[in-house]
């Protein structure tokens, strides 16, 4: 429905928001968050749990979040389950689509309405729209490229969002990575949550680790902090030099957004170099499409991507099914992967890639999130992987 001014169907609600589709589609609903207008790409996330979690994951910059489950926003938001570690960047998603109005929080740990808090952080939000058929759009023709609207007295320039969704080039060939890597090295020294506790610090540390941020989320951070890394976080750009004088006992390559091949232009020499130089290296998600690009594999844009936290991953090594947290939209094409590299995972949902090991080397990635724990722990062993292959580079 295109016609929105005075029509009768809309006596009492006309709508505030609207979700204006590359095609011409528009989509018409009821504002929430920060007015104004956003474009991106629309993907659909199947999970029931972890909100504020996916909405501050740096891996979701330049996209729009269309939640499949309709009760968002019930426990409210906190400031402990933020994931983005640079607060001065793009926090994550540029929008978020609902399919019901956010419901005053039910929660013990709410500290604020999810509406204001979408506000604060200047995210669009649109409700009211059947996201099931969205989905269903999503799965027929592939993620398409949109702009999303709020305006509280229901005025929009149509003509203008048809033509920005429509001209917008999309996520292939995009780097996003500088709109959410840090600017400056830091260190890191928080550990796990635990029940009735919070956040934990370190007493003591066995390993170095140097973490290279193109989108880093915190949970990682805490379970690197967790097996007794002390950790280095640096910027993106950071060279193989400056990594190897800080003398790790292993690299971290992050997740983080956009196409990999536009990131790897800059990030494969140096995950190349630290390869070389014998150093345990561990990637997750876009770190893992690095890494995979790093040893002459390369990677592919998927139809619907991979977003939610029910998505089983085989592992090929042991026969274990793990129950994982996916958000990628890119993947590593497994028919590309050269000789000695092996295919360590696999998605039990459509087979793409989920894992990769360098034989005879202390190198390995996942296309999943460990660290976001639907499980909830299941994956939690490449954290102790990682440590174990640092203790034994260090003993020999």
């Amino acid at each position: 429905m295109t016609q929105y001014d005075n029509d009768p169907a809309w006596p009492d609600h006309k709508p505030t928001a609207l979700l204006v589709l590359a095609d011409g589609t528009v989509l018409e609903g009821f504002g929430l968050g920060a007015e104004g207008h956003a474009v991106g790409e629309v993907c659909f996330n199947t999970a029931m749990t972890g909100y504020e979690e996916i909405l501050t994951d740096p891996s979701y910059a330049g996209q729009l979040i269309t939640f499949t489950f309709p009760h968002i926003g019930n426990v409210g938001t906190n400031e402990e389950d933020i994931e983005t570690v640079n607060m001065a960047a793009t926090p994550g998603a540029r929008g978020v689509i609902l399919r019901t109005a956010i419901t005053d929080p039910s929660n013990y740990r709410a500290t604020k309405h999810l509406d204001a808090w979408l506000k604060a952080r200047g995210i669009i939000g649109l409700s009211g729209i059947d996201t099931r058929a969205l989905t269903a759009l999503i799965r027929s023709k592939g993620m398409p490229n949109a702009v999303i609207a709020h305006a509280r007295n229901g005025e929009f320039d149509l003509h203008g969002l048809k033509e920005e969704a429509r001209e917008w080039p999309g996520l292939e060939g995009m780097d996003l990575v500088p709109m959410v890597t840090s600017g400056q090295r830091f260190t890191w020294d928080e550990t796990p949550w635990l029940w009735d506790k919070g956040f934990g610090h370190q007493d003591k540390t066995e390993f170095n680790v140097v973490a290279i941020d193109y989108g880093i989320k915190r949970n990682i951070l805490r379970l690197l902090a967790g097996v007794g890394c002390k950790v280095t976080v640096v910027p993106a750009t950071t060279s193989s030099e400056d990594i190897l004088a800080m003398k790790p006992d292993g690299v971290f390559l992050s997740n983080g957004p956009g196409d990999p091949a536009a990131t790897g232009k800059y990030a494969v020499p140096v995950i190349q170099d630290v390869i070389k130089s014998g150093t345990p290296t561990f990637g997750i998600c876009l770190g893992h499409q690095m890494l995979g690009l790093a040893v002459g594999a390369k990677t592919k844009k998927m139809h619907q991507g991979h977003h939610g936290a029910n998505h089983p991953v085989k592992d090929e090594t042991t026969g274990k099914v793990e129950i994982t947290s996916m958000n990628h939209g890119f993947a590593v094409d497994e028919t590309t992967l050269p000789k000695g590299a092996t295919q360590t995972h696999i998605s039990l949902f459509d087979g793409s890639n989920c894992g990769i090991q360098l034989d005879g080397k202390p190198v390995f990635s996942v296309q999943y999130h460990p660290e976001a724990s639907p499980g909830p722990r299941d994956s939690h062993y490449l954290f102790q992987r990682f440590a174990d292959l640092m203790r034994q580079k260090k003993s020999a």
